[in-house]
C-alpha cells in the first residue's frame, strides 16, 4: 500500500512516498504562508514522481490550518449560546468572544430540570447575525446532549451559518474550557470546508486516484478528512504530532525515558517520552491562551531554529537568538545570518552558499571586533545554551505537577531523560550538542530533515469515548456516540466494570468507523463518587474516558542511525 505523508512546518512544506514500511521517495519546498495549497501541491507533484502503483493513494496529512487561523486571529465571526443552568456566573468569565445565556437546565445526572426558554432563543434572532458561526454549549450537555440539540434545532430555524455542538467535542466536564473548545471549532470550521473542498479539487489535477485522506491530530493519531470538518478543533497542533509520531517510527532508542527534540527552520518542539510512552496534556491543549478540551500529546514550543534572528548583547558579549525567523539563512541567499549559516560557515553543514556565508561573517564581526570564527562559535554555544534551558525547564515544570493519585504518591515516576533523540534538519549540528550538556546519549532519526512528513504517513486512526454511568438512574451515556442505555445488576457495577465497558464501547466505535478495533484501549481518565442521601448511600456515578493508544508504522529503508 502507497501512502504520502505531509507535513506542512512553519518555513518548509514536507512530503514523503511510503510503500508498506520503506520510504520510495521525499521532498522539501518552502512554505507559502499566502498560499498553503500551492506548497502543498508542489511538494506532493515531486514525491508522486516516484509513484509506480495502479491502487488509491493514501493521504496523510499533517496541517497548520487551524493552528494558524488561531495564533493569527484569522477565523470566522462567532458567537456562543449557553444553557448554564443555576449557580454559574458567566459575566464574571473575561471570554474574548460574544458569549448568550438561554435559561434552561439539565443536572450533572443528566435529568431535564428545567425547559429551555423559548422566548429567550427567539429574542436572539435579533442579537446574533445569520451569517456568523455558532457554538451552542449546555453545562451538562455531556451527560445528555438532548437540550443542546433542540437549542441548536431553534436556532437553524432562523441561523444560515454552522453549528458547532459542545456535546460532540468533549465528554468532559470542564464548562468554561467546553465553551472555548466549541467556540474555537465554530471558529475554524468553515476555513476547514473550504480545505476539504480543496483536497478533492487536487485529485483532478494530480492524475492519480486519491483513495482515503486521513488529517493528524492532536493527540498523535488520525481521524478523516470528513470528520475533521466536523471536528477541526482536533488537528490544532498536529504539526508538533507529526515530529514524536515520526520518531516513534524511526527510532531505535532503546530507553524507557527520553526527550525528543525537533529543530525546525522557525521553532524547536520537546516532547517527553516516560517508561516508553509519550506523556498526554493532562487537562487539554492549550493555544494562544486558550484552554481547551482537545486530547493531545504533551509538547512545548520555542522560538528557536536553523532560520532564527541573531542578536549580539555587546555589554554581555553574547548572541541571543530568536525568537523571531530571520528568513532564508545567508547561504540560501537571504539577507542575515542565522544558526544555519554559522554551521555552514564552519563546515559543520553543507547547505547552500558557504562563501557567501563566510563572507557576511567576516563582515559582522569587523564590526563587532571579533575573529568570525570566534563569533560564528558563539551563536552554536547560545543555541546550545538556550535549547538546554528549554529542555530543563520542561522537566521542571513537569516535576512541580500535583500528584492525584495514591499510586503517584506512593511510586512517583522516574521522568528525568536517559537519552536525547532529534530530528529536523539541523539536528545533526545541534543535538550532540545538547546531549554533551546534559550528559546523555543521543540518537538522530533517519531521514531526519523530513521525519515530521514520515510520522503522519505512519500514525494510525485513534478514537476516543467518554462514559457517565449513574447507578441510582440506571443510566450510561457515550456522548461522542449519542449512546444512552440502561444498566442492569446496578448493586455490582462497579469501577472496574465501568472501565471495562468503556473499553468495549471504544472498540465498538472503532470499529464503526472502520479503524482497528483490535488496537490497545487505555485509560485516560477516571471518577468515582458515592451519592449519599440520610447518611446512607443510595447509588454512585462514574466517569471513564478511553482511547485507542496512537500508534505508528514501524518504518526503515536502508538508512542507519547516527548515535552518540
Amino acid at each position: 500500500m502507497y501512502i504520502v505523508g505531509i507535513d506542512v512546518g512553519g518555513t518548509n512544506t514536507d512530503a514523503t512516498l511510503l510503500r508498506d514500511s520503506e520510504v520510495v521517495a521525499m521532498a522539501k519546498v518552502p512554505t507559502d504562508h499566502g498560499d498553503l495549497f500551492a506548497s502543498t501541491k508542489s511538494a506532493l507533484q515531486e514525491v508522486l514522481k516516484h509513484y509506480q502503483g495502479t491502487e488509491p493513494l493514501q493521504l496523510q496529512l499533517s496541517t497548520t490550518l487551524s493552528t494558524n487561523i488561531i495564533v493569527e486571529g484569522k477565523g470566522s465571526p462567532t458567537e456562543v449560546v449557553t444553557v448554564p443552568g443555576p449557580g454559574v456566573n458567566l459575566a464574571t468569565q473575561s471570554f474574548p468572544f460574544p458569549v448568550h445565556e438561554v435559561d434552561g437546565y439539565t443536572d450533572h445526572r443528566g435529568r431535564e430540570v428545567s425547559s429551555l426558554n423559548s422566548k429567550q432563543i427567539e429574542a436572539l434572532q435579533s442579537a446574533i447575525k445569520p451569517e456568523v458561526a455558532l457554538g451552542v454549549v449546555g453545562k451538562f450537555s455531556h451527560r445528555n446532549p438532548a437540550q443542546e440539540q433542540q437549542l441548536g434545532q431553534m436556532l437553524s430555524a432562523w441561523h444560515r451559518g454552522p453549528i458547532s455542538y459542545g456535546h460532540r467535542l468533549s465528554g468532559q466536564a470542564n464548562f468554561l474550557r467546553r465553551i472555548v473548545t466549541t467556540y474555537l471549532n465554530a471558529s475554524v470550521a468553515p476555513q476547514q470546508h473550504e480545505f476539504a473542498l480543496m483536497w478533492k479539487r487536487l485529485q483532478k489535477q494530480l492524475g492519480v486516484t486519491i483513495g482515503e485522506i486521513l488529517v493528524l491530530k492532536a493527540d498523535g493519531g488520525t481521524m478523516t478528512l470528513a470528520d475533521s470538518q466536523d471536528r477541526p478543533i482536533e488537528t490544532i497542533l498536529s504539526g508538533p504530532a507529526a515530529s514524536i509520531m515520526g520518531v516513534r517510527a524511526l527510532a531505535e532508542c532503546q530507553e524507557e525515558n527520553f526527550v525528543i527534540v525537533d529543530i525546525g527552520g522557525t521553532t524547536t518542539d520537546l516532547a517527553v517520552v516516560v517508561e516508553g510512552q509519550v506523556l498526554f496534556e493532562r487537562s487539554g491543549a492549550t493555544i494562544l491562551g486558550y484552554k481547551t478540551l482537545v486530547p493531545a500529546l504533551l509538547t512545548r514550543s520555542i522560538g528557536l531554529g536553523g532560520d532564527s534572528a541573531l542578536h549580539f548583547c555587546t555589554e554581555e558579549q553574547k548572541v541571543i537568538i530568536g525568537p523571531q525567523r530571520a528568513g532564508l539563512p545567508v547561504c540560501r541567499g537571504g539577507a542575515r545570518l542565522t544558526p544555519t549559516d554559522a554551521a555552514v560557515a564552519l563546515g559543520l553543514a553543507t547547505i547552500g552558499d558557504k562563501t557567501r556565508a563566510l563572507a557576511q561573517w567576516q563582515r559582522w564581526a569587523k564590526e563587532l571586533g571579533l575573529a568570525w570564527q570566534e563569533l560564528a562559535k558563539l551563536v552554536l554555544e547560545a543555541f546550545t545554551r538556550q535549547l538546554t534551558e528549554a529542555v530543563e525547564n520542561l522537566y521542571g515544570e513537569l516535576e512541580n505537577v500535583p500528584l492525584y493519585t495514591i499510586s503517584e504518591v506512593l511510586n512517583p515516576p522516574q521522568i528525568r531523560p536517559q537519552a536525547v533523540v532529534g530530528l529536523g534538519a539541523p539536528a545533526g549540528v545541534f543535538v550532540p550538542r545538547l546531549a554533551e550538556n546534559l550528559h546523555l546519549p543521543y540518537e538522530i532519526v533517519p531521514f531526519s530533515a523530513g521525519a515530521n512528513a514520515i510520522g503522519a504517513g505512519a500514525a494510525q486512526p485513534t478514537i476516543g469515548v467518554t462514559l457517565h454511568a449513574d447507578t441510582e438512574l440506571g443510566t450510561v451515556t457515550i456522548p461522542e456516540m449519542g449512546y444512552q442505555g440502561t444498566l442492569e445488576r446496578l448493586l455490582f457495577f462497579t469501577q472496574e466494570k465501568a472501565r471495562d465497558l468503556a473499553t468495549t464501547k471504544t472498540q465498538e466505535h472503532a470499529q464503526a468507523q472502520g479503524y482497528d478495533a483490535t488496537a490497545q484501549v487505555y485509560v485516560v481518565e477516571e471518577e468515582h463518587f458515592n451519592m449519599v442521601r440520610g447518611f446512607r448511600t443510595v447509588g454512585q456515578t462514574f466517569t471513564v474516558r478511553t482511547q485507542l493508544r496512537p500508534q505508528v508504522r514501524k518504518i526503515g529503508g536502508g538508512q542507519s542511525n547516527e548515535q552518540g
